[in-house]
Protein backbone atom coordinates (compact mmCIF):
# COMPACT_ATOMS: atom_id res chain seq x y z
CA UNK A 1 0.00 0.00 0.00
CA UNK A 2 1.54 2.95 -1.62
CA UNK A 3 1.88 6.23 1.50
CA UNK A 4 1.18 9.54 0.64
CA UNK A 5 3.79 11.70 -0.49
CA UNK A 6 5.84 13.47 2.31
CA UNK A 7 7.16 17.21 2.03
CA UNK A 8 10.91 17.76 2.74
CA UNK A 9 9.73 19.93 6.20
CA UNK A 10 7.57 17.56 7.75
CA UNK A 11 10.31 14.94 6.98
CA UNK A 12 13.16 16.95 8.62
CA UNK A 13 10.43 17.65 11.55
CA UNK A 14 9.89 13.99 12.36
CA UNK A 15 13.65 13.21 11.70
CA UNK A 16 14.29 15.84 14.53
CA UNK A 17 11.52 14.00 16.80
CA UNK A 18 14.76 11.97 17.75
CA UNK A 19 16.08 15.12 19.21
CA UNK A 20 13.92 15.83 21.30
CA UNK A 21 14.85 13.11 24.15
CA UNK A 22 18.11 15.23 23.83
CA UNK A 23 17.04 18.66 24.04
CA UNK A 24 19.27 19.65 26.57
CA UNK A 25 22.73 18.97 24.73
CA UNK A 26 21.37 19.97 21.53
CA UNK A 27 20.57 23.59 23.37
CA UNK A 28 23.99 23.60 24.56
CA UNK A 29 24.93 23.22 21.29
CA UNK A 30 22.83 25.68 19.61
CA UNK A 31 23.59 28.38 22.22
CA UNK A 32 27.57 27.52 21.55
CA UNK A 33 26.88 28.15 17.75
CA UNK A 34 25.13 31.34 18.36
CA UNK A 35 28.02 32.50 20.50
CA UNK A 36 30.17 31.28 17.75
CA UNK A 37 28.43 33.50 15.26
CA UNK A 38 28.04 36.76 17.24
CA UNK A 39 31.91 36.74 17.37
CA UNK A 40 32.02 37.09 13.51
CA UNK A 41 31.24 40.33 12.94
CA UNK A 42 33.71 41.00 15.88
CA UNK A 43 36.67 40.63 13.24
CA UNK A 44 35.51 43.11 11.03
CA UNK A 45 34.43 45.23 13.80
CA UNK A 46 38.07 45.19 15.42
CA UNK A 47 39.70 45.84 11.98
CA UNK A 48 38.31 49.12 11.86
CA UNK A 49 38.72 49.67 15.24
CA UNK A 50 42.59 49.37 14.41
CA UNK A 51 43.13 50.53 11.30
CA UNK A 52 40.86 53.74 12.59
CA UNK A 53 41.79 54.42 15.96
CA UNK A 54 45.22 52.78 15.50
CA UNK A 55 46.89 53.91 11.95
CA UNK A 56 44.67 56.70 11.63
CA UNK A 57 44.41 58.31 14.62
CA UNK A 58 47.17 56.59 15.95
CA UNK A 59 45.91 56.06 19.98
CA UNK A 60 48.51 54.43 22.00
CA UNK A 61 45.88 53.43 25.36
CA UNK A 62 44.00 51.28 22.19
CA UNK A 63 46.89 50.07 20.01
CA UNK A 64 48.20 48.41 23.57
CA UNK A 65 44.46 46.45 24.18
CA UNK A 66 44.86 45.06 20.57
CA UNK A 67 46.49 41.89 21.26
CA UNK A 68 44.86 40.84 24.31
CA UNK A 69 41.65 41.60 22.58
CA UNK A 70 42.75 39.38 19.74
CA UNK A 71 43.92 36.27 22.09
CA UNK A 72 40.37 36.63 24.02
CA UNK A 73 38.48 36.95 20.55
CA UNK A 74 40.01 33.48 18.90
CA UNK A 75 39.74 32.13 22.77
CA UNK A 76 35.97 32.36 23.39
CA UNK A 77 35.48 31.24 19.92
CA UNK A 78 37.97 28.39 20.24
CA UNK A 79 36.03 27.30 23.85
CA UNK A 80 32.15 27.96 22.15
CA UNK A 81 33.23 25.82 18.50
CA UNK A 82 34.41 22.82 20.68
CA UNK A 83 31.22 22.99 22.90
CA UNK A 84 29.23 23.36 19.44
CA UNK A 85 30.69 20.37 17.47
CA UNK A 86 31.24 17.62 20.60
CA UNK A 87 27.39 18.10 21.75
CA UNK A 88 25.57 18.27 18.22
CA UNK A 89 27.96 15.25 17.18
CA UNK A 90 26.68 13.78 20.81
CA UNK A 91 23.27 14.47 19.95
CA UNK A 92 24.02 13.29 16.46
CA UNK A 93 25.37 10.04 17.42
CA UNK A 94 22.10 9.26 20.15
CA UNK A 95 19.89 10.12 17.12
CA UNK A 96 21.90 7.39 15.29
CA UNK A 97 21.63 4.79 17.81
CA UNK A 98 17.83 5.17 18.05
CA UNK A 99 17.12 5.36 14.53
CA UNK A 100 18.85 1.92 14.52
CA UNK A 101 17.19 0.40 17.60
CA UNK A 102 13.41 1.85 16.09
CA UNK A 103 14.30 -0.40 12.56
CA UNK A 104 15.59 -3.43 14.79
CA UNK A 105 12.75 -3.61 16.54
CA UNK A 106 10.47 -3.28 13.26
CA UNK A 107 12.49 -5.51 11.43
CA UNK A 108 12.30 -8.61 14.27
CA UNK A 109 8.22 -7.96 13.96
CA UNK A 110 7.89 -7.85 10.79
CA UNK A 111 5.68 -10.87 8.80
CA UNK A 112 7.28 -13.29 7.21
CA UNK A 113 5.95 -11.95 3.81
CA UNK A 114 8.33 -8.91 4.29
CA UNK A 115 11.16 -11.63 4.11
CA UNK A 116 10.04 -13.37 1.17
CA UNK A 117 10.14 -10.00 -1.15
CA UNK A 118 13.31 -8.27 0.74
CA UNK A 119 16.84 -9.00 0.04
CA UNK A 120 19.03 -9.41 3.21
CA UNK A 121 21.39 -6.56 1.07
CA UNK A 122 18.97 -3.94 1.42
CA UNK A 123 17.92 -4.08 4.79
CA UNK A 124 21.94 -4.16 5.85
CA UNK A 125 22.18 -1.21 3.47
CA UNK A 126 19.63 0.41 5.18
CA UNK A 127 21.36 -0.22 8.65
CA UNK A 128 24.69 0.91 7.74
CA UNK A 129 24.86 3.67 4.39
CA UNK A 130 21.32 4.82 4.91
CA UNK A 131 21.98 5.71 8.89
CA UNK A 132 25.55 7.19 7.70
CA UNK A 133 23.72 9.53 5.36
CA UNK A 134 20.65 10.47 7.96
CA UNK A 135 23.97 10.65 10.46
CA UNK A 136 25.51 13.64 8.25
CA UNK A 137 22.16 15.51 7.92
CA UNK A 138 22.20 15.16 11.82
CA UNK A 139 25.87 16.70 12.04
CA UNK A 140 27.23 18.98 9.79
CA UNK A 141 23.85 19.72 8.13
CA UNK A 142 22.35 21.07 11.31
CA UNK A 143 25.88 22.40 12.45
CA UNK A 144 25.99 24.90 8.97
CA UNK A 145 22.34 25.40 9.04
CA UNK A 146 22.33 26.85 12.57
CA UNK A 147 26.05 28.25 12.78
CA UNK A 148 26.04 29.81 9.47
CA UNK A 149 22.69 31.45 9.35
CA UNK A 150 23.35 33.02 12.76
CA UNK A 151 26.34 33.98 11.22
CA UNK A 152 24.99 35.33 7.96
CA UNK A 153 22.56 36.89 10.00
CA UNK A 154 25.19 38.54 12.69
CA UNK A 155 27.61 39.73 9.97
CA UNK A 156 24.45 41.34 7.64
CA UNK A 157 23.12 43.03 10.92
CA UNK A 158 26.73 44.32 11.48
CA UNK A 159 26.66 45.36 7.56
CA UNK A 160 23.41 47.04 7.74
CA UNK A 161 24.75 48.94 10.95
CA UNK A 162 27.69 50.32 9.04
CA UNK A 163 26.23 51.32 5.93
CA UNK A 164 22.22 50.46 5.85
CA UNK A 165 22.38 51.99 1.55
CA UNK A 166 24.81 49.27 0.34
CA UNK A 167 23.22 46.46 2.90
CA UNK A 168 19.68 46.85 1.47
CA UNK A 169 21.55 46.21 -1.77
CA UNK A 170 22.58 42.45 -0.48
CA UNK A 171 18.76 41.48 -0.01
CA UNK A 172 18.36 40.77 -3.51
CA UNK A 173 21.03 37.94 -3.69
CA UNK A 174 18.65 36.11 -1.42
CA UNK A 175 15.49 35.50 -3.03
CA UNK A 176 17.81 34.38 -6.53
CA UNK A 177 20.07 32.18 -4.47
CA UNK A 178 17.04 30.01 -2.74
CA UNK A 179 15.51 29.49 -6.35
CA UNK A 180 18.75 28.57 -7.36
CA UNK A 181 19.25 26.33 -4.55
CA UNK A 182 15.20 24.48 -5.04
CA UNK A 183 15.87 23.80 -8.60
CA UNK A 184 19.02 21.84 -8.20
CA UNK A 185 17.42 19.88 -4.51
CA UNK A 186 14.72 17.90 -6.33
CA UNK A 187 17.40 16.84 -8.80
CA UNK A 188 19.80 16.01 -5.75
CA UNK A 189 17.11 14.28 -3.56
CA UNK A 190 15.95 12.18 -7.15
CA UNK A 191 19.74 10.41 -7.54
CA UNK A 192 20.25 10.40 -3.64
CA UNK A 193 16.93 7.94 -3.58
CA UNK A 194 18.37 6.03 -6.39
CA UNK A 195 21.94 6.00 -5.22
CA UNK A 196 20.55 4.46 -2.09
CA UNK A 197 18.54 1.75 -4.04
CA UNK A 198 21.53 0.80 -6.20
CA UNK A 199 23.70 0.50 -2.37
CA UNK A 200 21.35 -2.10 -1.51
CA UNK A 201 21.44 -3.86 -4.67
CA UNK A 202 25.59 -3.95 -4.03
CA UNK A 203 25.17 -4.74 -0.77
CA UNK A 204 22.69 -7.51 -2.05
CA UNK A 205 24.76 -8.86 -4.56
CA UNK A 206 28.01 -9.24 -2.28
CA UNK A 207 25.80 -10.83 0.29
CA UNK A 208 25.24 -13.38 -2.25
CA UNK A 209 28.50 -13.95 -3.27
CA UNK A 210 30.16 -14.58 0.30
CA UNK A 211 27.19 -16.84 1.87
CA UNK A 212 27.46 -18.75 -1.30
CA UNK A 213 31.13 -19.12 -1.87
CA UNK A 214 31.41 -22.95 -2.04
CA UNK A 215 28.74 -23.18 -5.18
CA UNK A 216 30.79 -19.82 -6.78
CA UNK A 217 34.14 -21.92 -6.59
CA UNK A 218 32.95 -25.05 -7.28
CA UNK A 219 30.76 -24.00 -10.35
CA UNK A 220 33.51 -21.37 -11.46
CA UNK A 221 31.64 -18.35 -10.73
CA UNK A 222 34.46 -16.06 -10.14
CA UNK A 223 34.08 -14.27 -13.28
CA UNK A 224 30.31 -14.22 -13.51
CA UNK A 225 30.11 -12.76 -9.47
CA UNK A 226 32.67 -10.50 -10.34
CA UNK A 227 30.76 -8.97 -13.29
CA UNK A 228 27.73 -8.81 -11.40
CA UNK A 229 29.61 -7.06 -8.56
CA UNK A 230 31.40 -5.04 -11.08
CA UNK A 231 27.90 -3.48 -13.07
CA UNK A 232 26.09 -2.94 -9.41
CA UNK A 233 29.39 -0.72 -8.24
CA UNK A 234 29.51 0.78 -11.52
CA UNK A 235 24.95 1.63 -11.31
CA UNK A 236 26.69 3.12 -7.51
CA UNK A 237 28.89 5.37 -8.95
CA UNK A 238 26.57 6.64 -12.06
CA UNK A 239 24.25 7.73 -9.19
CA UNK A 240 27.18 9.26 -7.07
CA UNK A 241 28.97 10.91 -10.08
CA UNK A 242 25.14 12.57 -10.76
CA UNK A 243 24.47 13.76 -7.42
CA UNK A 244 28.20 15.16 -7.51
CA UNK A 245 27.61 17.16 -10.59
CA UNK A 246 24.56 18.34 -9.76
CA UNK A 247 26.25 19.73 -6.50
CA UNK A 248 29.21 20.71 -7.78
CA UNK A 249 27.34 22.72 -10.23
CA UNK A 250 25.11 24.38 -7.83
CA UNK A 251 27.83 25.94 -5.70
CA UNK A 252 29.25 28.07 -8.87
CA UNK A 253 25.98 29.04 -9.74
CA UNK A 254 25.02 29.99 -6.60
CA UNK A 255 28.06 32.02 -5.54
CA UNK A 256 28.21 33.63 -8.88
CA UNK A 257 25.34 35.85 -7.61
CA UNK A 258 26.87 36.63 -4.49
CA UNK A 259 30.11 38.15 -6.32
CA UNK A 260 28.30 39.98 -8.72
CA UNK A 261 26.50 41.51 -5.61
CA UNK A 262 30.18 42.27 -3.88
CA UNK A 263 31.65 43.45 -6.93
CA UNK A 264 28.88 46.40 -7.24
CA UNK A 265 29.09 46.72 -3.87
CA UNK A 266 32.57 47.71 -4.17
CA UNK A 267 32.05 49.86 -7.02
CA UNK A 268 29.69 52.02 -5.08
CA UNK A 269 31.72 52.24 -1.45
CA UNK A 270 35.10 53.10 -3.46
CA UNK A 271 32.61 55.91 -4.74
CA UNK A 272 30.92 56.63 -1.38
CA UNK A 273 35.13 56.42 0.24
CA UNK A 274 36.50 58.75 -2.81
CA UNK A 275 33.10 61.58 -1.79
CA UNK A 276 34.40 61.17 1.83
CA UNK A 277 31.18 59.12 2.67
CA UNK A 278 32.69 56.27 4.77
CA UNK A 279 36.28 56.18 6.83
CA UNK A 280 39.30 53.74 5.95
CA UNK A 281 38.03 52.04 8.27
CA UNK A 282 34.63 52.05 8.12
CA UNK A 283 35.11 50.71 4.18
CA UNK A 284 37.78 48.09 5.12
CA UNK A 285 35.39 46.67 7.65
CA UNK A 286 32.40 46.76 5.12
CA UNK A 287 34.36 44.88 2.52
CA UNK A 288 35.52 42.92 5.16
CA UNK A 289 32.27 41.67 6.40
CA UNK A 290 30.85 40.93 2.97
CA UNK A 291 33.79 38.88 2.01
CA UNK A 292 33.15 37.10 5.32
CA UNK A 293 29.09 36.61 4.10
CA UNK A 294 30.31 34.47 1.22
CA UNK A 295 32.42 31.74 2.97
CA UNK A 296 29.47 30.88 5.40
CA UNK A 297 26.73 31.33 2.59
CA UNK A 298 28.95 28.64 -0.01
CA UNK A 299 28.45 26.21 2.92
CA UNK A 300 24.35 27.04 3.37
CA UNK A 301 24.40 25.93 -0.62
CA UNK A 302 26.84 22.90 -0.54
CA UNK A 303 25.14 21.71 2.36
CA UNK A 304 22.06 21.40 0.25
CA UNK A 305 23.25 18.29 -0.92
CA UNK A 306 23.84 16.40 2.44
CA UNK A 307 20.56 17.71 3.92
CA UNK A 308 19.11 15.90 0.53
CA UNK A 309 21.02 12.35 0.98
CA UNK A 310 19.94 12.81 4.78
CA UNK A 311 16.15 13.33 3.85
CA UNK A 312 16.12 10.64 1.19
CA UNK A 313 17.64 8.27 3.78
CA UNK A 314 15.31 9.48 6.35
CA UNK A 315 12.43 8.35 3.99
CA UNK A 316 14.18 4.88 3.87
CA UNK A 317 14.77 4.39 7.08
CA UNK A 318 10.93 5.88 8.16
CA UNK A 319 9.61 3.04 5.24
CA UNK A 320 10.71 0.28 7.34
CA UNK A 321 9.85 1.81 10.76
CA UNK A 322 6.68 2.71 9.49
CA UNK A 323 6.01 -1.29 7.72
CA UNK A 324 2.94 -3.09 8.92
CA UNK A 325 3.99 -5.11 11.66
CA UNK A 326 2.72 -8.76 12.08
CA UNK A 327 -0.70 -8.81 12.40
CA UNK A 328 -1.61 -9.81 16.56
CA UNK A 329 -5.44 -9.89 16.31
CA UNK A 330 -5.42 -12.75 18.68
CA UNK A 331 -6.76 -12.07 23.01
CA UNK A 332 -6.89 -15.36 24.26
CA UNK A 333 -4.16 -17.00 25.85
CA UNK A 334 -4.47 -20.23 25.92
CA UNK A 335 -1.47 -21.59 28.39
CA UNK A 336 -0.54 -25.14 27.38
CA UNK A 337 -2.09 -26.62 24.84
CA UNK A 338 -3.46 -30.37 24.56
CA UNK A 339 -2.45 -30.41 21.01
CA UNK A 340 -5.42 -31.38 18.90
CA UNK A 341 -5.10 -29.36 15.55
CA UNK A 342 -7.68 -29.06 12.94
CA UNK A 343 -7.52 -27.75 9.20
CA UNK A 344 -10.95 -26.59 8.07
CA UNK A 345 -10.96 -26.68 4.16
CA UNK A 346 -7.64 -24.00 4.19
CA UNK A 347 -6.08 -22.54 1.28
CA UNK A 348 -3.24 -20.33 0.79
CA UNK A 349 -1.90 -18.45 -2.29
CA UNK A 350 1.61 -16.71 -1.60
CA UNK A 351 1.51 -12.75 -2.02
CA UNK A 352 2.04 -12.69 -5.95
CA UNK A 353 1.24 -15.58 -7.16
CA UNK A 354 -2.12 -16.28 -9.04
CA UNK A 355 -1.86 -19.92 -7.87
CA UNK A 356 -2.53 -21.20 -4.17
CA UNK A 357 0.02 -23.65 -2.89
CA UNK A 358 -2.34 -25.62 -1.11
CA UNK A 359 -6.69 -25.80 -1.96
CA UNK A 360 -9.62 -27.02 0.25
CA UNK A 361 -6.97 -29.09 2.96
CA UNK A 362 -8.96 -30.71 5.60
CA UNK A 363 -7.16 -32.56 8.26
CA UNK A 364 -7.97 -33.36 12.55
CA UNK A 365 -5.11 -34.51 14.11
CA UNK A 366 -5.43 -35.78 17.72
CA UNK A 367 -3.49 -34.41 20.30
CA UNK A 368 -0.24 -36.58 21.01
CA UNK A 369 -0.64 -37.92 17.39
CA UNK A 370 2.38 -37.89 15.03
CA UNK A 371 1.31 -37.04 11.07
CA UNK A 372 3.63 -37.10 8.13
CA UNK A 373 3.20 -35.14 5.23
CA UNK A 374 4.75 -36.31 2.18
CA UNK A 375 4.49 -35.54 -1.73
CA UNK A 376 6.84 -34.41 -4.55
CA UNK A 377 8.51 -30.60 -4.23
CA UNK A 378 5.61 -27.64 -4.31
CA UNK A 379 3.17 -30.04 -3.11
CA UNK A 380 2.04 -27.91 -0.13
CA UNK A 381 4.30 -29.66 2.63
CA UNK A 382 5.99 -26.63 4.49
CA UNK A 383 3.42 -24.20 3.62
CA UNK A 384 0.80 -26.15 6.08
CA UNK A 385 3.20 -26.37 8.48
CA UNK A 386 4.62 -22.34 7.58
CA UNK A 387 0.67 -21.71 8.35
CA UNK A 388 0.91 -23.68 12.12
CA UNK A 389 2.58 -20.98 14.10
CA UNK A 390 1.06 -18.43 11.69
CA UNK A 391 4.01 -17.60 9.75
CA UNK A 392 1.55 -16.71 7.32
CA UNK A 393 -2.71 -16.38 7.48
CA UNK A 394 -4.79 -18.91 5.65
CA UNK A 395 -6.40 -16.95 2.76
CA UNK A 396 -9.13 -19.40 2.92
CA UNK A 397 -10.88 -21.30 5.84
CA UNK A 398 -9.32 -21.70 9.30
CA UNK A 399 -7.19 -23.38 11.59
CA UNK A 400 -7.97 -24.68 14.98
CA UNK A 401 -5.78 -25.67 18.10
CA UNK A 402 -7.96 -27.48 20.81
CA UNK A 403 -10.92 -26.20 19.21
CA UNK A 404 -9.74 -22.23 19.39
CA UNK A 405 -9.17 -20.17 16.12
CA UNK A 406 -5.43 -19.40 15.47
CA UNK A 407 -6.83 -16.47 14.59
CA UNK A 408 -7.91 -15.87 18.24
CA UNK A 409 -4.85 -16.89 20.64
CA UNK A 410 -1.91 -14.26 20.98
CA UNK A 411 1.11 -14.65 18.97
CA UNK A 412 3.11 -14.89 22.03
CA UNK A 413 0.64 -17.78 23.65
CA UNK A 414 0.37 -19.65 20.46
CA UNK A 415 4.19 -19.88 19.71
CA UNK A 416 5.13 -20.99 23.05
CA UNK A 417 2.97 -24.05 22.33
CA UNK A 418 5.00 -25.45 19.43
CA UNK A 419 9.18 -25.97 18.97
CA UNK A 420 10.47 -26.53 15.44
CA UNK A 421 13.01 -28.20 14.10
CA UNK A 422 13.68 -27.24 10.25
CA UNK A 423 16.09 -28.65 7.53
CA UNK A 424 17.57 -25.46 7.15
CA UNK A 425 19.14 -25.05 10.83
CA UNK A 426 19.28 -21.58 12.42
CA UNK A 427 22.12 -21.06 14.90
CA UNK A 428 23.42 -17.76 16.37
CA UNK A 429 27.30 -16.96 16.54
CA UNK A 430 27.11 -17.11 20.82
CA UNK A 431 28.13 -20.37 23.10
CA UNK A 432 26.24 -23.66 22.74
CA UNK A 433 24.16 -22.70 25.69
CA UNK A 434 23.07 -19.97 24.72
CA UNK A 435 22.25 -21.56 21.03
CA UNK A 436 19.77 -24.48 23.30
CA UNK A 437 18.40 -22.38 25.44
CA UNK A 438 17.37 -19.18 23.10
CA UNK A 439 14.78 -16.80 23.48
CA UNK A 440 12.71 -17.37 26.19
CA UNK A 441 14.42 -20.28 27.29
CA UNK A 442 17.13 -18.07 28.23
CA UNK A 443 18.08 -18.27 31.62
CA UNK A 444 17.03 -21.78 32.55
CA UNK A 445 20.18 -23.94 35.04
CA UNK A 446 22.63 -25.36 33.52
CA UNK A 447 21.61 -29.05 34.54
CA UNK A 448 18.32 -28.54 32.07
CA UNK A 449 20.24 -27.57 29.26
CA UNK A 450 22.52 -30.35 29.83
CA UNK A 451 19.48 -32.85 30.10
CA UNK A 452 18.23 -31.21 26.61
CA UNK A 453 21.89 -31.98 25.10
CA UNK A 454 21.79 -35.31 26.46
CA UNK A 455 18.30 -36.12 24.67
CA UNK A 456 19.86 -35.30 21.74
CA UNK A 457 22.67 -37.29 21.70
CA UNK A 458 24.81 -33.78 21.83
CA UNK A 459 26.73 -33.86 24.97
CA UNK A 460 29.52 -36.11 23.60
CA UNK A 461 30.49 -34.07 20.92
CA UNK A 462 29.98 -30.62 23.42
CA UNK A 463 32.41 -32.15 26.23
CA UNK A 464 35.12 -32.13 23.14
CA UNK A 465 35.15 -28.54 22.62
CA UNK A 466 37.34 -26.49 23.81
CA UNK A 467 35.14 -24.55 26.17
CA UNK A 468 32.42 -27.03 26.62
CA UNK A 469 28.86 -25.47 26.75
CA UNK A 470 30.53 -21.92 26.61
CA UNK A 471 32.23 -22.59 23.45
CA UNK A 472 31.35 -20.33 20.24
CA UNK A 473 30.35 -21.99 17.83
CA UNK A 474 30.79 -19.08 14.61
CA UNK A 475 27.99 -17.61 12.29
CA UNK A 476 25.65 -19.60 11.78
CA UNK A 477 27.58 -22.91 13.39
CA UNK A 478 29.98 -22.62 10.61
CA UNK A 479 32.05 -24.36 13.58
CA UNK A 480 30.08 -27.73 14.16
CA UNK A 481 29.43 -30.33 11.45
CA UNK A 482 25.98 -30.83 10.14
CA UNK A 483 25.12 -33.40 11.79
CA UNK A 484 26.10 -31.50 15.23
CA UNK A 485 23.91 -28.36 13.99
CA UNK A 486 21.16 -30.32 13.39
CA UNK A 487 21.54 -32.04 17.13
CA UNK A 488 22.15 -28.48 18.46
CA UNK A 489 18.64 -27.68 17.30
CA UNK A 490 16.91 -30.99 18.14
CA UNK A 491 18.27 -30.20 21.86
CA UNK A 492 16.21 -26.68 21.33
CA UNK A 493 12.96 -28.59 21.08
CA UNK A 494 14.12 -30.70 23.72
CA UNK A 495 14.54 -27.87 26.35
CA UNK A 496 11.52 -25.94 24.93
CA UNK A 497 9.24 -28.67 25.83
CA UNK A 498 6.12 -27.57 23.81
CA UNK A 499 3.32 -29.58 23.01
CA UNK A 500 2.95 -29.48 19.67
CA UNK A 501 6.39 -30.23 16.92
CA UNK A 502 6.83 -29.62 13.47
CA UNK A 503 10.10 -31.51 12.73
CA UNK A 504 10.92 -30.62 9.10
CA UNK A 505 12.92 -33.92 7.92
CA UNK A 506 15.08 -33.24 11.00
CA UNK A 507 17.86 -35.70 10.68
CA UNK A 508 18.62 -35.09 7.02
CA UNK A 509 22.06 -33.92 7.85
CA UNK A 510 23.25 -36.69 9.79
CA UNK A 511 25.64 -40.09 8.94
CA UNK A 512 23.94 -43.16 9.77
CA UNK A 513 25.42 -43.77 12.83
CA UNK A 514 24.26 -40.17 14.01
CA UNK A 515 20.82 -40.78 12.38
CA UNK A 516 20.34 -43.90 14.74
CA UNK A 517 21.18 -41.58 17.53
CA UNK A 518 19.07 -38.93 16.76
CA UNK A 519 15.92 -41.00 15.82
CA UNK A 520 15.87 -42.57 19.10
CA UNK A 521 15.70 -39.16 20.43
CA UNK A 522 13.15 -38.30 18.45
CA UNK A 523 10.62 -41.07 19.31
CA UNK A 524 11.39 -39.76 22.84
CA UNK A 525 10.66 -36.09 21.77
CA UNK A 526 7.43 -36.79 20.31
CA UNK A 527 5.80 -39.03 23.23
CA UNK A 528 2.76 -37.62 24.31
CA UNK A 529 2.82 -34.60 21.66
CA UNK A 530 1.39 -33.88 18.60
CA UNK A 531 4.10 -33.88 15.73
CA UNK A 532 3.84 -32.70 12.10
CA UNK A 533 6.74 -34.23 9.97
CA UNK A 534 7.38 -32.92 6.80
CA UNK A 535 9.19 -35.76 5.17
CA UNK A 536 11.17 -36.11 1.78
CA UNK A 537 12.54 -39.60 2.91
CA UNK A 538 10.27 -41.52 3.51
CA UNK A 539 12.37 -44.31 5.61
CA UNK A 540 12.16 -41.92 8.48
CA UNK A 541 8.36 -41.93 8.69
CA UNK A 542 6.79 -45.12 8.11
CA UNK A 543 6.54 -45.52 11.95
CA UNK A 544 4.10 -42.25 12.33
CA UNK A 545 0.54 -42.59 12.99
CA UNK A 546 -0.30 -41.60 10.06
CA UNK A 547 0.72 -40.40 6.63
CA UNK A 548 -0.70 -37.86 4.85
CA UNK A 549 -0.15 -37.63 0.62
CA UNK A 550 -0.05 -34.29 -0.90
CA UNK A 551 -0.16 -33.56 -4.67
CA UNK A 552 -0.14 -29.88 -5.54
CA UNK A 553 -1.98 -28.52 -2.76
CA UNK A 554 -4.55 -31.34 -2.42
CA UNK A 555 -4.36 -34.74 -0.09
CA UNK A 556 -4.53 -37.73 -2.55
CA UNK A 557 -4.41 -39.80 0.31
CA UNK A 558 -4.34 -40.84 3.53
CA UNK A 559 -3.48 -43.73 6.10
CA UNK A 560 -0.45 -45.79 7.41
CA UNK A 561 2.48 -47.26 5.92
CA UNK A 562 1.35 -50.60 5.39
CA UNK A 563 -2.46 -49.31 3.71
CA UNK A 564 -1.04 -47.16 1.82
CA UNK A 565 1.52 -49.62 0.01
CA UNK A 566 -1.36 -52.19 -0.20
CA UNK A 567 -3.45 -49.14 -2.13
CA UNK A 568 -0.64 -48.84 -4.48
CA UNK A 569 -1.70 -45.17 -5.51
CA UNK A 570 0.79 -42.53 -5.16
CA UNK A 571 2.25 -43.19 -2.16
CA UNK A 572 3.43 -46.34 -3.28
CA UNK A 573 4.31 -44.55 -6.68
CA UNK A 574 6.72 -41.98 -4.24
CA UNK A 575 8.06 -45.36 -2.22
CA UNK A 576 9.46 -46.86 -5.50
CA UNK A 577 11.07 -43.72 -6.72
CA UNK A 578 13.01 -43.91 -2.82
CA UNK A 579 13.37 -47.53 -2.90
CA UNK A 580 14.92 -49.24 -6.15
CA UNK A 581 14.62 -52.76 -6.70
CA UNK A 582 18.02 -54.14 -6.61
CA UNK A 583 17.57 -55.35 -10.05
CA UNK A 584 17.10 -51.66 -11.14
CA UNK A 585 19.60 -50.31 -8.66
CA UNK A 586 21.07 -46.36 -8.79
CA UNK A 587 24.26 -47.34 -10.16
CA UNK A 588 22.34 -49.28 -12.89
CA UNK A 589 20.25 -46.89 -13.62
CA UNK A 590 22.36 -44.14 -13.69
CA UNK A 591 24.78 -46.03 -16.48
CA UNK A 592 21.07 -46.28 -18.02
CA UNK A 593 20.40 -42.74 -18.09
CA UNK A 594 24.53 -42.37 -19.36
CA UNK A 595 24.19 -44.63 -22.49
CA UNK A 596 20.85 -43.45 -22.96
CA UNK A 597 22.00 -39.78 -23.32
Amino acid sequence: MNQPAISSFQLYLRLLRYVRPYWRMFAVSVIAMGILAATEPALPALLKLMLDGGFVNRDAEFIGWVPYLIVLLFLVRGVFGFMSDYSIAWVAQKVIADLRNAMFGTLVRLPTEFYDNTSTGVIISKFTYDVGQVSDAATSAITVLVKDSLTVAGLLGYLFWINWKLTLFTFIVGPIVAWITRKFSVRLRATSRAEQAAMGDLNHTLEEATSGHRVVKVFDGERYETERFHKATNKVRRFSMKSSLAAAAMVPTTQLVPALAVAALVYVALGQAAADGTTVGGFVAFLGAMLMVLAPMKRLTAVNQTLQRGLAASESLFKLIDTTREVDGGTRDIGRARGEIEFENVSFAYSGSTREAVRGISLRIRAGETVALVGASGSGKTTIANLLPRFYMPTGGRILLDGIDLQDIRLASLRANIALVSQDVVLFNDTVAANIAYGRLAGVSEREVVAAAEAAHSMQFIREMPEGLETLIGEDGLRLSGGQRQRIAIARAFLKNAPVLILDEATSALDSESERNVQAALETLIKGRTTLVIAHRLSTIQNADRIIVLDQGRIVESGMHPELLAADGAYARLHRLQFVQPETSPAVAIKGVAAGS
